[in-house]
């Protein structure tokens, strides 16, 4: 079994908030992104080359409410708090045989006729704290970071930090990424998540170090 680097997210109060914490970052604003009613979330897209993209998301104040705990840990995000890159994401082709406990339940999530599958833990936490990624499998061979208007961004790599470290690339090792180069993994006191993104302003990064 073998997933990929997919994306990176933003969890944030409200999108406006996200979109001003990716642009005073990478001197970019993320673009328009969907809906996802059955999380009663909403996001925008920004590509960081053709195969990965950066997402900021947060609770949609229209959308119905759900009885489940949304996705990404928004339900813990408080009104006025600040934007963060708090997880990230992961792609397979057998996201059943790739799955394991610790990222949660496969799921089937819909937006309008379009669906695909992907880990949501049942509290709607991200997997150790964000250190490791929810993982998606997608119905469309075409990636969507390709479908996007290109920004000029190229994603280079992800440092995370975590107060254990080795549990984490135990488990990047059992969904087959423990070594991509694109991912880092060093001791810290607490998780934290740090983008490495080229850009047209030279190389910045986006997160917490």
């Amino acid at each position: 079994m073998v997933a990929h680097f997919d994306h990176i997210t933003v969890v944030a109060p409200s999108l406006e908030t996200g979109s001003a914490y990716v642009e005073a970052a990478l001197g970019v604003r993320p673009g328009a992104g969907r809906a996802h009613s059955g999380m009663a979330t909403h996001n925008l897209l920004l590509a960081l080359g053709p195969t990965v993209y950066l997402e900021v998301i947060s609770p949609d104040p229209q959308a119905a409410s759900v009885t489940r705990p949304r996705w990404f840990g928004l339900d813990h995000v408080l009104p006025g708090s600040p934007a963060r890159l708090a997880a990230w994401v992961a792609r397979t082709d057998d996201i059943a045989g790739t799955a394991v406990p610790e990222l949660g339940d496969v799921e089937t999530m819909r937006r309008e006729t379009h669906a695909w599958k992907m880990t949501v833990r049942a509290d709607g936490s991200v997997p150790l704290d964000g250190a490791a990624p929810l993982l998606i499998q997608r119905s469309s061979s075409v990636h969507a970071a390709a479908a996007l208007p290109q920004s000029g961004l190229d994603f280079q790599r992800l440092r995370i930090r975590h107060p254990a470290p080795a549990q984490v690339l135990a488990l990047l090792a059992k969904i087959g990424l423990a070594s991509q180069p694109a991912v880092t993994v060093i001791q810290g006191n607490e998780c934290s998540l740090v983008a490495e993104i080229q850009t047209p302003f030279g190389l910045r990064e986006i997160g917490e170090a």
